[in-house]
């Protein structure tokens, strides 16, 4: 059966679209960033398609079948989403690549899955415009992946969420079937919005092979300040404050721990609770921060002078000025309601530092959008901590109303944490969904439910 397999997938791709074996070791990727994967073992095959026709060719293909196949775009999530096990094959999008339109007029850019999203914003920036999608990871994650995973970024407070740039899409389903909804207009309300329910369901429900996605003129000249405060009742101000005076673009806070482990101190006589980058587009924030200054929420700041000092100040916030390495490293990527981000912080750290003596904990977000992430470097490999520590924050963020991710999906790293976020009802719908749409349950088995 598998020899069968093999040779359709061969026939039907080509030279180069189906690698099995030495020829697939080369270049396959079993994990995502959580290297959550310990075995060795290759998946059946490495699937490499150029066009949507040999994506709904190879889908029809492992459907009749059987076979599970694992969607895989840049492979920089942090959810276990894209990890692919011995049995199933990994259909990668990287060869499925471009610019096809720059349309200056509709303000839009048609692209396909598998491109590099920052080949993809310069090619926004030589047409004199921007896509606004940004994400730490731009030089290697693919748009594909960040359209399946509703990628959020640093600029979300002004940007908004990746699905609220998709105004068309091109996918298909499991069984080879080809959606293609490739509009660009804005209002559209021609039935069900099936590019929204493909955006974020991380390859459950199909895979996405082009989209068109909304573009905006590039923004005014942006200015950028590192600010230091004393309690997070201050950050909340300066964020009102910058929300009412200014077009914020991010609005970065970092407790003081993060802020060290980032490289920052010396860069104030002392080092602050609270660290907020803010970035705003036109003029005004020295104003703005003069009248912070001046009312005493903020205890000092420093404005960026040159591209170079905004580059210092976002390395902070980026890890590109770590003092050590992190040994044992976890990820939790959370979102609340801005005003409980405080006393979840301290009570979630006091309880994690209670049971797992040791741990150290980094807490960072972008609080303007609700979303905090906290980085854990742990005492230990034991294999029971990511448990332990996920029940302990998960409840923190059960508490208090909030998603267990934010942007980073939930794959299979927080598939049990789902019902801590999303009812019973809610779930056993996105069942009957998946049920509906990839009834044999072949398109990336496993993963969200």
């Amino acid at each position: 059966m598998t020899a069968d397999l093999i040779r359709e997938l061969q026939a039907a791709l080509g030279p180069g679209g189906c690698l099995t074996g030495p020829e697939m070791a080369e270049v396959a990727k079993l994990s995502d960033k959580t290297a959550e994967l310990t075995t060795d073992e290759l998946p059946i095959a490495l699937l490499r398609p150029e066009s949507t026709a040999q994506v709904s060719q190879a889908l029809a293909i492992c459907h009749c079948h059987n076979q599970p196949v694992v969607p895989q775009g840049g492979m920089t999530g942090l959810a276990g989403g894209a990890n692919v096990k011995p049995g199933e094959v990994a259909l990668s999008l990287s060869r499925l690549s471009g610019v096809d339109e720059i349309d200056p007029i509709a303000g839009t850019m048609t692209v396909r899955a598998g491109t590099v999203l920052e080949t993809a914003q310069r090619a926004a920036e030589e047409a004199g415009l921007l896509l606004p999608i940004d994400l730490g990871a731009r030089g290697s994650c693919q748009v594909g992946g960040v359209i399946s995973t509703n990628a959020g970024g640093l600029r979300v407070i002004r940007q908004g969420m990746t699905r609220q740039h998709l105004l068309g899409i091109e996918a298909v389903l499991a069984d080879g079937t080809v959606l293609s909804h490739l509009s660009k207009v804005t209002k559209d309300n021609s039935g069900y919005a099936l590019g929204q329910l493909i955006a974020g369901s991380e390859g459950t429900l199909a895979v996405v092979t082009r989209a068109v996605l909304a573009l905006k003129p590039l923004p005014r000249a942006v200015e950028t300040a590192l600010c230091a405060l004393d309690s997070f009742d201050a950050v909340i101000r300066l964020l009102e404050r910058a929300r009412r005076d200014l077009v914020i673009s991010a609005f970065e806070v970092m407790w003081s721990d993060f802020f060290v482990f980032g490289g920052g101190e010396g860069l104030f006589p002392e080092v602050p609770p609270f660290t907020v980058i803010i970035e705003a587009e036109g003029t005004g924030l020295m104003e703005t921060l003069e009248a912070a200054l001046e009312e005493g929420y903020v205890q000092d700041a420093l404005v960026a002078q040159s591209l170079t000092d905004a580059r210092r100040f976002w390395s902070l916030r980026e890890f590109g000025a770590t003092i050590r390495p992190i040994v044992n490293l976890y990820n939790l990527d959370i979102s609340l309601a801005v005003g409980d981000m405080e006393a979840f912080a301290s009570a979630c750290a006091a309880e994690l530092r209670a049971a797992v003596p040791g741990i150290i904990i980094y807490i960072y977000g972008h609080v303007g959008d609700g979303n905090l992430h906290l980085t854990l470097d742990l005492p230990s490999t034991d294999p029971s901590l990511p448990e332990r520590i996920c029940r302990i924050a998960y409840g923190h963020v059960r508490a208090r109303n909030g998603s267990v991710s934010a942007e980073h999906g939930i794959g299979t790293y927080k598939r049990d944490w789902l019902p801590y976020s999303r009812s019973e009802a809610e779930i056993a719908t996105m069942r009957a969904i998946k049920t509906a749409l990839d009834p044999k349950g072949l398109l990336n088995p496993g993963k969200v439910i």
